[in-house]
């Protein structure tokens, strides 16, 4: 009988080190190489979160960016160029379409989108850039 119960704790003992351990290899730490860059340099974890937080200047000039291009699209685009802008680049809530989708849906050509396209984005780029 002693045997039996030294047998049985020495299993439990087991089975308590391995849910130990498989707890412990779900953990990460910032400082552990998770692979190496270009240059074959170590990378960490903290590396990688640090590189991709944008500083508060770049998310507010982002943001006035955007607002300004959207004032400017309702200024100097007429309705089918604001409409093929917003279609094809997924701006206003819809999602990005072709500009073979968009020709089907307002009844032209592919070649006409596209020159729409061009000729709506140049608008913006010129008034944009003054």
């Amino acid at each position: 009988m002693n045997f039996w119960f030294q047998q049985v704790r020495i299993e439990n003992e087991i089975l308590m080190h391995l849910r130990a351990t498989k707890k412990l290899g779900a953990e990460v730490y910032l400082n552990e190489p998770i692979g190496k860059d270009k240059d074959d340099n170590v990378v960490t974890l903290q590396e990688v979160l640090e590189n991709n937080e944008r500083n508060i200047e770049e998310e507010v000039d982002v943001k006035m960016k955007i607002k300004l291009l959207y004032e400017k699209m309702k200024e100097l685009l007429k309705d089918r160029e604001k409409t093929i802008l917003e279609l094809r680049f997924g701006l206003g809530g819809y999602k990005p379409k072709t500009q073979n989708e968009i020709a089907k849906m307002m009844g032209i050509s592919r070649s006409y989108v596209s020159r729409i396209e061009t000729k709506a984005i140049d608008k913006l780029a010129k008034e944009i850039k003054e």
